[in-house]
């Protein structure tokens, strides 16, 4: 039975006969559900959600008012063919966001487990996502990026297309991101800039201070010490080789643009606050 006798249904909600709606599910007024969308056993759609077809959601999400998933990309080489969305499960995803599926014929965007996205943005065709990222209000996230896990999005945030964001970055508000963002970093300034570690997401992630000091000693390696990129790089896997530390390289080689780096009008003061315990190191605390 597409729509499973547990499940709690709306009577002005409108669910395909295609649609499988699984247990325990809670459909809101108004909600519309078209063909071709699975929704995972817990899921809780308040009023007003839209969920268009080839929509696949996981179990335990909890999806808020005017929420749209699953529309065509906004893409003008988008000819109609089937492509997917495909989200994970335990996501909150608040009101009047929205989720386009892919461009490509059979391609997907995809959205892991534990996302916590607030309202009022949108994520683009064909990126994917990682597990327990944050994502505040008003993010705009282009196609084809790819976000890792346990990244914070601020507020107003424009991430540009092709761009690749690293684990546990912080990214501060009303950012224009059109470059690669290291991994564990927090960045600022409106044209994208490191300042320091993300020491409180580190905390967070369980890493010690062990992880920390050597993540300390790879970013001033890579951006306080005037080497050229390949040769910090280098330095970095002979100097400090821990799993954060090798993370950190093999996502900057993978790197197809130009990271985000310090600028050189403000190079000076940033040796001068990353080197100050409990400053620009701490920003995020």
């Amino acid at each position: 039975m597409p729509v499973d006798p547990s499940a709690q249904v709306a009577p002005t909600a409108r669910i395909h006969p295609d649609a499988v709606v699984g247990p325990q599910c809670v459909v809101g007024e108004y909600c519309v559900i078209e063909s071709d969308v699975v929704l995972g056993a817990g899921c809780r759609l308040e009023p007003y959600v839209f969920l268009k077809r080839w929509t696949t959601l996981g179990s335990g999400n909890l999806i808020s008012a005017g929420a749209c998933l699953g529309t065509d990309p906004f893409d003008k080489s988008f000819t109609g063919e089937r492509s997917y969305l495909r989200i994970g499960g335990g996501n909150v995803i608040r009101e009047h966001f929205t989720i386009s599926r892919g461009t490509q014929p059979e391609s997907a965007t995809e959205i892991g487990d534990g996302n916590y996205i607030m309202g009022s943005g949108h994520i683009a065709h064909n990126t994917r996502m990682g597990s327990n990222c944050t994502i505040a209000s008003c993010v705009l996230i282009a196609g084809h990026c790819v976000i890792e896990d346990q990244v914070f999005i601020s507020g107003g945030v424009g991430v540009h297309q092709f761009t690749r964001v690293g684990r546990l970055a912080m990214i501060g508000g009303n950012i224009r991101v059109n470059q690669d963002v290291p991994p564990y970093f927090i960045y600022s300034k409106f044209e994208i800039e490191p300042s320091g570690l993300n020491r409180v997401g580190l905390k967070r992630a369980g890493l010690g201070r062990a992880e920390t000091d050597a993540l300390k000693r790879a970013y001033k390696i890579l951006y306080l010490s005037g080497l050229k990129l390949a040769d910090a790089l280098a330095r970095i896997e002979a100097e400090v080789p821990t799993p954060d530390t090798l993370h950190l390289v093999s996502f900057i080689r993978q790197c197809k643009r130009t990271i985000a780096r310090p600028s050189r009008r403000g190079s000076a003061r940033h040796v001068l606050l990353t080197d100050q315990e409990g400053v620009g190191e701490d920003a995020g605390d």
